[in-house]
């Protein structure tokens, strides 16, 4: 979890207030490792791409002024995943035209199903 996050927010503003400095460090400043090391701002604007090089020339130089140091060879940069899921479609739901337009939550149907039962 995030180390500062309150206990409590003394009211709404604070909340905000809170959540908006969290969530612009998290997406211009955090580099995150299951996107190759970059922050999510970068990948998403595909500044990421411009970066890469930059990079790999540094590790290109290193490489050729000290081979002896890179015991695997040359190095390469992995960069972002190209597709970054938390609840990925099954195959039997990307069959399912028009499947894939909702949002892929999968305890949304036992939700729904309480709410309706509840009101009977």
């Amino acid at each position: 979890g995030q180390p500062d996050y309150p206990d409590r927010f003394s009211s709404v503003a604070h909340g905000r207030r809170w959540l908006e400095r969290y969530f612009n460090w998290h997406n211009f400043e955090h580099h995150h490792s299951g996107l190759g090391g970059f922050t999510p701002e970068q990948v998403f604007t595909g500044r990421y791409r411009e970066l890469m090089k930059a990079q790999q020339v540094t590790l290109n130089n290193h490489y050729h002024a000290y081979p002896e140091r890179f015991v695997h060879g040359a190095p390469t940069l992995a960069g972002p995943p190209e597709k970054v899921v938390i609840n990925p479609y099954t195959p039997d739901e990307s069959a399912t035209p028009g499947a894939t337009d909702l949002v892929n939550f999968p305890t949304l149907n036992r939700v729904k199903q309480k709410i309706t039962l509840s009101k009977s």
